[in-house]
């Protein structure tokens, strides 16, 4: 990545004045005996984020430690996030959480990790690497094969549908949409899987990509968000764009597509369970420090959910709003 060492600067200074807004804990992890853990998310506004953070504040209140939680604005912001993590490894956490939205870009500071002994503990998206513990997070993959599976049968095993996803950076990204794509292959011949567009989880942009679609294909017959801000830009460009009778379905929740849910705009949804990551990435830290055995991956679960389970007791608490 080439900055010059003016325009550098200038970036430096728009990230401490909106560092605010996009950091999370009080605690930077400046003194204090308790441990710290420094958490570098993929973003901070989305309402999965804030539930991430809320697992790992509580996890870390019981296990009596300290963290931080920071992110950048939009998930398509890779250089802020690479800052973040830089001045995260900069306070020498005893440990740190990292979801990554390129992990090519993070591959030098992970390295740098490594060298400074502090190990790291990946959540939501992995990063193809040795050098993280573990890797809290859903398996995306089977995750996006089970919106695949209620789209076509929503649609009648055949027709033409198209995917909005938020990058093809992030672990997390790749796996929701081949997930998706693999098993509309393997299991509904009959259904044309238009070429992946990507909308960075960017609301409006998802918005004018969908419109731009469903414009271009007249005879869709159902759309996929592969996460929350693509899924509301789903919803968004559905409407702006006038066309009738679209299954749309979605990745993630959200007080948007719980709405669009309940009003019968969209199908339905794959939710996460954003708190418990945040409390297995906290457990998972804790035992890093003292030196406990991790398995490669903590699988954190996924559930479907649309009008006949939406108010059910085990989908409910898994409902980020």
């Amino acid at each position: 990545m080439r900055i010059h060492r003016i325009g550098a600067a200038i970036a430096a200074a728009a990230f401490a004045l909106t560092a605010a807004a996009c950091g999370g804990s009080s605690d930077e992890g400046q003194g204090g005996d308790q441990p710290y853990l420094a958490i570098v998310s993929k973003g901070f506004q989305h309402q999965f984020w804030q539930a991430v953070k809320q697992g790992a504040e509580q996890e870390a209140a019981e296990q009596g430690i300290r963290i931080s939680f920071e992110g950048p604005a939009s998930e398509s912001e890779v250089e802020a996030q690479v800052t973040m993590l830089q001045n995260a490894l900069g306070r020498q956490p005893d440990v740190l959480g990292f979801a990554a939205l390129d992990s090519r870009a993070a591959a030098p500071l992970l390295q740098q990790a490594r060298a400074q002994n502090i190990p790291v503990i990946a959540f939501d998206s992995g990063v193809d690497s040795d050098i993280p513990l573990t890797t809290a997070a859903t398996n995306n993959k089977a995750a996006a094969a089970e919106a695949a599976k209620h789209m076509a049968e929503a649609i009648g095993g055949t027709g033409k549908v198209a995917l909005v996803v938020h990058d093809q950076t992030s672990k997390s990204g790749a796996d929701r949409r081949d997930g998706f794509i693999e098993w509309m292959q393997a299991n509904a011949p009959g259904i044309e899987v238009l070429e992946p567009q990507y909308g960075g989880g960017d609301q409006a942009k998802s918005a004018d990509i969908t419109k731009a679609i469903i414009a271009a294909n007249p005879d869709l017959k159902g759309i996929y968000g592969a996460n929350e801000g693509s899924a509301i830009g789903v919803i968004r460009g559905v409407q702006e764009s006038g066309a009738q009778g679209l299954a749309i379905v979605g990745f993630d929740s959200g007080s948007g597509q719980i709405e669009a849910i309940r009003n019968g705009q969209m199908l339905g949804a794959v939710t996460q369970d954003p708190i418990g990551m945040g409390r297995a990435l906290v457990d998972a830290a804790v035992k890093a420090i003292n030196g406990e055995p991790l398995p490669p991956v903590i699988d954190t679960g996924f559930y479907w959910y649309d009008q006949s389970n939406i108010d059910s007791d085990q989908i409910r608490p898994l409902l980020y709003e």
